[in-house]
């Protein structure tokens, strides 16, 4: 059995997500005590919850302590299955953190499944869903398997009522490297949002085109039916060879449109001026995949908490070390050892 404390590291929902992952392919029961302590509310919310229960769908596994509040788990693996699944987060919860938990076992599957998954897809705290199409997915197709998500309707925080659909050929995780990123390609900004006023993403695009020397071409504005909202997100896309990165500023109560633009352009600056691979969100979501194939490297800036933390509970279950060595450059180059 695999003790965990939930309130070590970045002590969030991640810790969730990659034990479980990680405990239906070493089929390694696990129990994690104090879950998301190092949050504002902690325990369980209901998008881990839906998580969980995917994961025990999937995989025939069993969970004590599955509620919502929850601050203690205990998981039991069973035999990961292939198949075609609908999970609802029944909010806004992001279904792209659902996405997460599941994709690895059923990439090392023995056949092919769909999965269908409805709530949040546009969500603050969580990767959207473009992200993960062109930044996240990109890579784990390198590494062997298939896999290809379409966005059927948008979700955005505190509606929801948004869908993806993904298809998972799997293939073995192949080691790689990721060291170079290539020529810049294409770069593009894109406000979307429904049910506010589009001023407000006329605003937020007008500071981006300021700040950022791009093209007049490569800034958008796209409304997006009434029903979908209210939601906005402003969405900085930098396409090189071999990655795209893709960055975020979410509209929120209170905060201006000018914030959004300067947040996410922030962002994606940040990551210009380095000649790192992956940004760190994308490093986050590497780590596992990387980890799983038992080898490959890849160049990030500067590791998050986030990556100290997963790396952390990949060790326990996988005995591998996630590495992360400085270069002259300063961006990190990370190892599995």
């Amino acid at each position: 059995m695999i003790e965990i404390d939930g309130s070590e590291g970045e002590g969030g929902g991640q810790v969730v997500r990659n034990a479980c992952a990680l405990s239906l392919v070493t089929r390694s029961p696990f129990r994690i005590t104090k879950v998301r302590g190092g949050r504002e509310k902690p325990g369980l919310m209901r998008q881990h919850v839906t998580a969980i229960e995917a994961a025990c769908t999937i995989g025939g596994a069993t969970c004590e302590g599955l509620t919502v509040g929850s601050s203690e788990i205990l998981f039991r693996p069973g035999q990961v299955a292939a198949g075609d699944y609908h999970f609802a987060v029944g909010t806004a919860g992001s279904t792209g953190l659902v996405l997460q938990t599941v994709l690895m076992p059923l990439v090392l599957a023995d056949r092919p499944s769909r999965l269908v998954l409805e709530g949040g897809t546009h969500n603050m705290l969580a990767p959207p869903f473009d992200f993960i199409a062109k930044s996240f997915l990109p890579i784990i197709n390198r590494m062997g398997p298939t896999v290809t998500v379409r966005l059927v309707r948008p979700g955005f925080y505190p509606r929801g009522g948004g869908r993806i659909e993904v298809d998972i050929t799997p293939a073995p995780l192949s080691a790689i490297d990721c060291v170079d990123r290539g020529a810049l390609v294409d770069r593009s900004a894109l406000a979307m949002f429904a049910a506010i006023p589009p001023r407000v993403a006329d605003r937020e695009v007008a500071i981006a085109r300021k700040l950022l020397d791009w093209p007049d071409d490569a800034f958008a504005v796209r409304e997006l039916p009434e029903s979908q909202g209210p939601g906005n997100i402003l969405l900085l896309e930098a396409a090189f060879e071999h990655v795209t990165e893709v960055v975020s500023g979410f509209g929120k109560l209170g905060v201006s449109a000018e914030r959004v633009a300067q947040t996410a352009v922030g962002r994606m600056t940040g990551y210009l001026a380095s000649d790192a691979f992956a940004g760190p969100y994308l490093a986050d979501q590497l780590l596992l995949p990387f980890a799983l194939a038992g080898g490959g490297t890849f160049t990030t800036v500067k590791p998050s908490q986030h990556s100290y933390t997963a790396a952390a509970v990949i060790e326990r279950f996988l005995g591998r070390r996630c590495g992360f060595t400085q270069l002259p450059s300063g961006t990190h180059r990370m190892e599995v050892r």
